[in-house]
């Protein structure tokens, strides 16, 4: 009979943490293929197929690990869960609209911005204190956004560049609405803007004359999106962030930054610009550079259930 050490145990523990991370990142990295694949859609069409999805997901995941509904945990969480599920709305809305809009590189690096952004706001609503080395990052950063935006000219372009801050301003809030309301579990938040995903995508829908019906081609894509590319990332990352600092999570949610361009080139030959490779250098280097200068601190303990 094998004897397994603490030690060996907490090796693989976090072994298997980097693996759930890196696997989430890789499929986060998907929803700009996703989004090119699908041929007659709009954004709105494209989220109210992908939260109803999502939602299903979600519902049988909580009901799995934790054997109450979801809306129990809801309740419990209180309006913190409803402002962090109403602010992913948002952020799925600029996403999709940024990559319909403007490139897949340019759309994910600008995603990347958002731990920068909820760095400051953290520090303005919560008073919870920004290291130096995240200050200069943040400096750094936006000198980088400054270059990638700089060569889109065209109002699409440019509409598709702030609708991919605007995306990462969404993700902030609901990062800093989670610390707000003092809970780890995200999956109950993200459940809610599933919901909210659908009632208000079908409004908007209603409003502007779009009808809910599309091709089987696009909502099977859009569907597919919701369980695998979203669903089944925030699932993984999940069970492995909570093995891992804080730190190697920042590096390591760089593979979903690296890989969305490397799919749409592989499989669609898109390219990105040289100011948006360029700009999108000087953000990497901030991102990792910030991630390497919190590696001093102690990680958190490895825990089993």
């Amino acid at each position: 009979m094998t004897t397994v050490t603490p030690s060996s145990h907490s090796t693989d523990v976090y072994k298997h943490g980097v693996f759930f991370v890196f696997a989430a990142g890789v499929l986060w990295s998907t929803v700009g293929l996703g989004i090119r694949l699908i041929e007659d859609a709009v954004v709105w069409q494209i989220l109210f197929y992908r939260s109803i999805s999502l939602s299903l997901v979600l519902y049988i995941v909580i009901r799995l690990r934790s054997g109450e509904s979801p809306f129990a945990q809801i309740r419990r969480i209180g309006l913190p869960a409803v402002i962090a599920g109403i602010a992913l709305v948002a952020a799925y809305s600029g996403g999709i609209y940024a990559i319909q809009n403007t490139s897949v590189a340019n759309a994910m690096l600008l995603f990347a911005t958002a731990p920068f952004i909820a760095a400051v706001l953290g520090w303005v609503v919560l008073h919870e204190p920004v290291r130096k080395a995240t200050w200069i990052a943040i400096a750094v950063a936006l000198g980088g956004i400054a270059i990638m935006v700089a060569d889109k000219s065209d109002s699409a372009a440019l509409k598709g560049s702030l609708a991919a801050l605007g995306s990462a301003l969404g993700f902030a809030v609901f990062t800093v609405t989670l610390r707000w309301g003092k809970t780890g579990e995200m999956l109950p938040s993200v459940f809610l803007s599933g919901l909210f995903g659908v009632f208000v995508t079908f409004l908007i829908c209603q409003f502007m004359g779009l009808s809910i019906i599309v091709s089987t081609r696009d909502g099977g894509i859009a569907m597919g999106m919701g369980v695998f590319q979203v669903g089944a990332g925030l699932i993984l990352y999940t069970l492995g962030s909570r093995s891992l600092p804080a730190a190697e999570l920042a590096l390591l949610s760089l593979s979903e930054v690296l890989l969305g361009p490397v799919w749409v080139w592989l499989f669609l030959g898109e390219t990105a610009s040289l100011n948006t490779l360029i700009g999108g250098v000087v953000l990497m280097a901030a991102i990792a550079g910030n991630a390497l200068s919190g590696k001093r601190r102690k990680p958190p303990p490895i825990t089993t259930p």
